[in-house]
């Protein structure tokens, strides 16, 4: 442990000396809680290179949200029950499935975009969960079934020129943009009469995509809007219209799914 605590120290003086920055894609977490500089850190640099530690900050992000998003999807939460529904372990492990399905396809896609895109600057990236946004998320949707969801992001090291920091930002939100509309055409040749999961699914995929498409492009605080806006406002604007015109697109399916 000592030794660990060295080398940590050592990495951290010499980022340090070298002025080098760091760039919270979402949140602006500690780096002395989640920031952990791994043996060849040079290479996990390279685009598509993940530590085991990173996996397991996505991996329990994932799990966290999947059970959030039940509680929310399923209408099994306290609020519900306490307005007289009743508690149904098919819809429940049914919710499950689809909520596992949009986080992988949302959320993850997401995430990497951003880490790929860093990596591609030759910058140190890595996802970090946030233990209290993952323990809000899931009490909230717990007790009431409504979500608001914190789960970490991706972090960032070494000097970035603004078009580097504003194409880092875009890449999440210009994924799950590319994912709902890919998506889209199929689900018009579904029909939610059926309620079969497989157009949930698809439905479930097409929303979560774009939700998460339009929160993170709002321009404000600590989201990729407000770093997208600065950087360059006219593709802001585009990627917002797109995103707002695809939420509308899909309301009636959001009230159908969630009915």
């Amino acid at each position: 442990m000592r030794k660990l605590n060295k080398e940590v120290n050592v990495c951290i003086s010499a980022a340090m000396s070298e002025n080098t920055k760091r760039y919270p894609s979402f949140h602006d977490l500690s780096p002395r809680e989640y920031m952990y500089f791994p043996k060849a850190t040079m290479d996990l640099g390279k685009p598509g290179r993940f530590s085991r530690l990173e996996l397991a900050h996505l991996a329990t992000a994932m799990i966290v949200l999947t059970i959030a998003f039940s509680f929310a999807l399923s209408r099994t939460n306290l609020l519900m029950v306490l307005l007289g529904s009743s508690l149904s372990l098919p819809r429940f492990i049914e919710g499950l499935g689809l909520s596992f399905i949009g986080i992988v396809c949302a959320f993850f896609f997401h995430e990497l975009a951003h880490k790929i895109m860093a990596q591609s600057y030759g910058l140190w990236s890595e996802f970090r969960m946030y233990p209290r946004g993952l323990l809000s998320a899931l009490i909230l949707s717990g007790l009431t079934g409504f979500l608001f969801a914190a789960p970490g992001s991706v972090m960032f090291r070494g000097e970035t020129r603004p078009f580097e920091e504003g194409r880092i930002a875009v890449a999440g939100s210009s994924a799950n943009l590319i994912i709902a509309s890919l998506i889209l055409p199929i689900l018009f040749f579904v029909t939610f009469e059926r309620e079969g999961f497989l157009a949930k699914s698809i439905g479930y995929i097409c929303i979560i995509n774009t939700v998460l498409a339009v929160f993170n492009l709002l321009p404000f605080g600590q989201l990729d809007g407000r770093v997208v806006f600065k950087w360059n406002s006219t593709i802001w604007s585009i990627l917002f219209i797109i995103a707002v015109i695809l939420l509308a697109i899909l309301f009636p399916y959001i009230t159908t799914l969630f009915s």
